[in-house]
């Protein structure tokens, strides 16, 4: 019997070694197993080699060969107990196989060998277990000697079932890193549909990180019954805001009644909210409930609370604390269950410094605050806005129009000082006036000198106001009700105390004295630090 060169095993060793290196180098299976079958043809000159694993169907597919081209590994498919590869899954038993061509199982399915006169082939296939079950099937070819002995077989069959050992580790790992893995990202989709469902709100648009922070606070706070102060900028929401918690909240089937505090003076806004008694006042032909008692069990949404006058908030602050009040003209306590909801765009801390606000009203209001961010924080949610705006003009006009990408990137760059109210009407005045079905960047009214919010590189908003103020030098003055009046020569302040005392303090009337926007005189009264008076 002739002995194997000694030099084999030496060789086998350091194969083993880089295959253990291979298999073990990255995650992905079948990369490594490429690297496995490349070291097995350079050390023990195998021809060919294919790994196969079995699928989800049951059937054997090739997942790495060498020695074969694509379209020959990817017709190597076996049902078990097909062939060569699948008798050995079958049976999870070794096969060799002296000379293919003289073997009337072997179904040479790759295509890749000549089984016609020359060299003999020998086929050696090992199956792949992973804790006794038979997952896959290695099989590697060579040229076989004429007087090849079946004790070379032996060694071939030995040294491979170590190879198939670690492969059926590396398949192991693999399986258990595709589970955690699918069950990581069903885990991931699960935990944002939830977050998706619960922090959103219908009619709201917010997918940024700002809004969702908002969100997940109108989450939290509604289902209580603590009063919320909603602050933040005209036009960012606060009534939607508002509306959501109502509606999140136990109280969703009982009235959400709103009051403008800013829209009414004192005398009807404590008619409007307590009620008043027949015959309290020329006119109170009949009795009338208040929105105090049409919003008991449910929502009270006083908007612009920072407008109210210092008497009245005496008033309401009695209203807060007891939760009872008396109608205008009667004397029987009415008692009621409210859920109070205020909202203001004003600072109140400053109105509190300069008197115009009351502390203690301050506090009871103040109980849960959030804080609706301008439209110019929150850049990313514009798109989205102006989308649903289209969609609702589209909607009520009957027409198909949609921006074009560089008008969008303009209404990015704006500075929005009116915040989404401005961007809605923005959009809708683009829309109106666009030639076609698109708006174009000449169609946008800030491209025409009319989008008093401006882009930013044209330095509207705050600046823009003390800018205007500061031309007014240059151009005269527009008269106010009848009046022939120009503005005196002077600093921005002193024309701007000026214009307002022109006009009893009414901050659009002075707008009009100076040709300015109301929103550019609000921006110069912060600048200066001018308090506004009540006459």
């Amino acid at each position: 019997m002739t002995k194997r060169p000694e030099t084999n095993a030496p060789r086998q060793m350091l194969a083993m070694y880089e295959i253990s290196k291979a298999l073990n180098s990255c995650t992905d299976l079948a990369k490594n197993l490429r690297a496995t079958l490349e070291i097995l043809a350079s050390y023990l000159h195998m021809q060919r080699g294919m790994v196969a694993l079995v699928q989800d169907d049951g059937a054997l597919q090739t997942v790495s060969a060498h020695g074969l081209s694509r379209q020959e590994k990817d017709r190597g498919r076996y049902l078990r107990g097909e062939g060569i590869i699948g008798r050995v899954l079958k049976t999870g038993l070794p096969m060799v196989i002296p000379d293919v061509a003289d073997e009337p199982l072997f179904l040479n399915r790759t295509q890749s060998r000549d089984l016609g006169e020359g060299s003999a082939i020998a086929f050696i296939c090992v199956p792949i277990k992973v804790d006794r079950e038979t997952v896959g099937v290695l099989s590697v070819d060579r040229e076989a000697d004429a007087g090849q002995r079946a004790t070379r077989f032996e060694q071939d069959v030995r040294f491979l079932k170590m190879v198939t050992i670690l492969i059926g580790h590396a398949v192991k790992q693999n399986r258990v890193i595709a589970a955690e893995r699918a069950e990581l990202l069903s885990e991931k989709h699960r935990l944002e549909t939830a977050l998706k469902g619960r922090y959103s709100i219908d009619n709201v648009i917010g997918h940024g990180k700002r809004m969702q922070e908002v969100f997940a606070e109108v989450h939290k706070v509604a289902p209580g019954r603590a009063t919320v102060l909603l602050r933040g900028e005209s036009g960012t929401g606060k009534e939607m805001i508002a509306r959501a918690i109502h509606y999140l909240s136990p109280r969703k089937d009982k009235p959400f009644v709103r009051v403008n505090c800013a829209a009414l003076t004192e005398t009807l806004l404590e008619s409007e909210l307590f009620g008043h008694e027949k015959g309290a006042f020329t006119g109170a032909s009949q009795e009338r409930k208040g929105r105090f008692e049409s919003a008991h069990g449910g929502t009270l949404f006083l908007d612009e609370i920072g407008e109210i006058s210092p008497a009245f908030q005496t008033k309401l602050l009695r209203v807060l604390q007891e939760r009872e009040f008396e109608r205008v003209g009667g004397n029987k306590s009415i008692r009621v269950d409210v859920r109070l909801i205020c909202a203001t765009n004003r600072d109140l801390e400053a109105a509190i410094a300069d008197g115009t606000f009351r502390e203690d009203l301050y506090y009871r209001i103040n109980v849960v605050a959030i804080f609706l961010p301008p439209l110019r924080e929150r850049h990313e949610d514009i798109p989205f806005l102006v989308e649903h705006c289209l969609e609702k003009f589209n909607r009520e006009n009957g027409r198909r129009v949609r921006i074009a990408p560089e008008a969008m990137r303009t209404l990015l760059q704006c500075n929005w000082t009116g915040n989404v109210r401005e961007l809605e009407n923005c959009v809708e005045r683009s829309a109106t006036m666009a030639q076609g079905e698109v708006i174009e960047l000449p169609d946008l009214s800030c491209q025409q000198g009319k989008c008093f919010s401006g882009v930013l590189q044209e330095g509207f908003g705050a600046k823009g106001a003390a800018h205007s103020l500061a031309r007014m030098d240059a151009r005269p003055g527009v008269p106010a009700m009848g009046s022939d009046a120009a503005p005196p020569p002077g600093s921005e302040r002193e024309r701007l105390i000026w214009a307002l005392e022109q006009c009893g303090w009414v901050q659009a009337k002075a707008a009009r004295l100076l040709n300015l926007t109301p929103r550019q005189v609000g921006y110069a009264l912060k600048k200066h630090a001018i308090p506004l008076r009540r006459l």
